[in-house]
C-alpha cells in the first residue's frame, strides 16, 4: 500500500513567510513521525538559497492525518541547512526552552479573499458593505460570508487531529477566526501553521485566498490579529495577583523584543483604535480589549490562577517566534 505524505514548510519570503508543500509517496507507511524521512528541496526557488548551493533539508517535526486525500498525511517540517543546522528562516528553532509547562491558545483572525473580485466576500465591487456592527458572530446571507468554506475548514482541522477549540465570524465583513490550543510552544506553532495550511487549501475549492495581512482593508474596519493566550504552571497555580503584575510589567520593559516578531505592518493595525493599543505604547488591564495585555476575568474569578492574553501579535505573525518571545519574557519576569 502506498501513502501520500504532504511535506509542509515555511519559505524565506520577507517580511512575511508563506507556506509551501510537496507530496512524497511512501510504501507501507505506518503513520508515525519516526517513519518520515528527511527530504530536500530547491531553496533557490523559495528565497532560501542561491542556485549554486540550493539543496536544503526538510526535517519532519509533526504529523497529522490528511483529511482532504485518501491514504495521506500532513507532515509539518522545519527547514535545515545542508549541514543539519537550522536555516535562518527557521522560526521553530528560535524556541529555546520548550516543554508542556507553557500552554498557548492562539486566536487566529483572517480575511477570506475572493480571487475574482480581489476583495473580501461581502464587499461589493467598487464599494463597501454596511458599517461594522452586524458581522461579528453573525448569521444570515446579509451578514455572514463564506460560511461553507469556514465550516469545511473546521471539519478538516478536527479530522486531522488539530486542537481547534472554536470558530466565529469576526467584526468585519468576510473576516473570520479560529482558535488553536496546545501544550508546548513548538506544538502550538505546529498546529497553528498546519491549520493555516488547511485554510489555504480549503479556500482553493471556493476561489478564496486567505489574507493574513493585519490590515488588508483600510478605513473604519477592524484589522486581524493572532491574540496569544498563555500560561505556565506558576500562573495556573500561584493564586497571587503579584505574579501577574510582575509578568505584565516585564512585558512592558521588553516591547522591542515582542514587536519585532509580532508581524509585519502591525503598525497599521495597532493604532489605538478598533480594540487595539498603539504600537508605541504598552498597558495592561482587566478585561480590557484595548490594552496590550488583557487580564481575563476568568483568571481573577479563579483566584488569580490562569492565563494572560497578549493582544499585540498580528494575524501574519509566526506563532513559533511569538511563543518563543512569550516564554523568554515570562521566565525572566518570574526569575526576577
Amino acid at each position: 500500500m502506498k501513502s501520500k505524505l504532504e511535506y509542509i514548510w515555511l519559505d524565506g519570503i520577507t517580511p512575511t513567510q508563506s507556506l509551501r508543500s510537496k507530496t512524497r509517496v511512501e510504501r507501507d507507511f505506518g503513520g508515525t513521525l519516526e517513519e518520515c524521512p528527511m527530504w530536500n528541496f530547491d531553496g533557490s526557488s523559495t528565497a532560501q538559497a542561491e542556485g549554486n548551493a540550493s539543496d536544503l533539508l526538510l526535517k519532519p517535526v509533526a504529523i497529522f492525518p490528511d483529511p482532504c486525500r485518501t491514504d495521506a498525511f500532513l507532515v509539518m517540517t522545519e527547514v535545515m541547512n545542508a549541514d543539519g543546522s537550522p536555516h535562518e528562516s527557521n522560526g521553530r528553532a528560535t524556541i529555546e526552552d520548550d516543554d508542556e509547562d507553557f500552554w498557548f491558545g492562539f486566536e487566529q483572525e483572517y480575511f477570506l479573499w475572493d480571487t475574482s473580485t480581489n476583495l473580501p466576500p461581502g464587499f461589493p465591487a467598487g464599494g463597501y458593505p454596511g458599517p461594522q456592527g452586524a458581522y461579528y458572530c453573525s448569521v444570515g446571507a446579509r451578514n455572514a460570508f463564506g460560511r461553507q468554506c469556514i465550516d469545511e475548514h473546521l471539519d478538516a482541522c478536527l479530522d486531522s487531529g488539530i486542537n481547534v477549540e472554536g470558530i466565529n465570524a469576526e467584526v468585519a465583513a468576510g473576516q473570520w477566526e479560529f482558535q488553536v490550543f496546545a501544550k508546548g510552544a513548538a506544538r502550538a506553532g505546529d498546529e497553528t501553521w498546519v491549520a493555516r495550511y488547511l485554510a489555504e487549501r480549503t479556500g482553493e475549492k471556493y476561489g478564496y485566498a486567505v489574507n493574513w495581512h493585519p490590515k488588508p482593508v483600510l478605513g473604519d474596519w477592524n484589522g486581524s490579529g493572532m491574540h496569544a493566550n498563555f500560561s505556565n504552571g506558576v500562573m495556573r497555580e500561584s493564586g497571587d495577583e503579584e505574579t501577574f503584575t510582575k509578568i505584565c510589567e516585564h512585558f512592558g520593559k521588553n516591547i522591542p523584543r515582542h514587536i519585532a516578531v509580532y508581524g509585519a505592518d502591525n503598525d497599521q493595525r495597532l493604532t489605538g483604535l478598533h480594540e487595539t493599543q498603539s504600537i508605541d505604547k504598552f498597558n495592561y488591564g482587566i478585561a480590557d480589549r484595548g490594552a496590550s495585555i488583557r487580564i481575563p476575568i476568568v483568571t481573577i474569578e479563579a483566584g488569580w490562577k490562569g492565563r494572560l492574553e497578549d493582544r499585540r501579535p498580528a494575524s501574519n505573525a509566526d506563532p513559533y517566534k511569538v511563543a518563543a518571545a512569550i516564554v523568554k519574557t515570562t521566565k525572566e519576569a518570574l526569575a526576577s
